[in-house]
């Protein structure tokens, strides 16, 4: 006789998506000099009924929480960390912006990893077009 194969995170993950009847969730992913573009991207996915995650604000602009340079990059750390597990949570990722720096290009690579489908605001800057 032979047993079922215990669902892996991932599958779990899925699973209780589907039975919690939750819309798809999108990742929104670029450089963060694209906080505007973001936001616009943000209403259109939430228009069309999806469940939309991305950062939170840009630490180019100055603020309190990040004014020690330590502080900046403990944060940056964490933040990325934080990126990462949106990526691991949505079904798909967005990437927004005409230019893709390096931590946009290492989300993408991620995403694809983790086998999540990314679409493009401007197609054209794809890494693997």
């Amino acid at each position: 006789m032979s047993h079922p194969q215990p669902l892996s995170p991932e599958e779990k993950l899925a699973d209780a998506k589907t039975q919690l009847g939750l819309p798809r969730i999108v990742v929104i992913c670029g450089s963060t000099r694209f906080m505007t573009e973001m936001t616009e991207a943000d209403l259109r996915e939430t228009k069309a009924g999806k469940i939309v995650v991305k950062p939170s604000w840009d630490m180019k602009s100055p603020h309190e929480l990040w004014v020690s340079p330590v502080e900046a990059d403990a944060l940056k750390v964490r933040l990325g960390d934080l990126h990462r597990a949106k990526i691991r949570l949505a079904d798909e990722v967005l990437v927004v912006g005409d230019y893709i720096g390096d931590s946009t290009r290492a989300e993408i690579a991620y995403a694809r990893s983790l086998g999540k489908p990314v679409r493009f605001t401007h197609p054209e800057v794809n890494p693997d077009a």
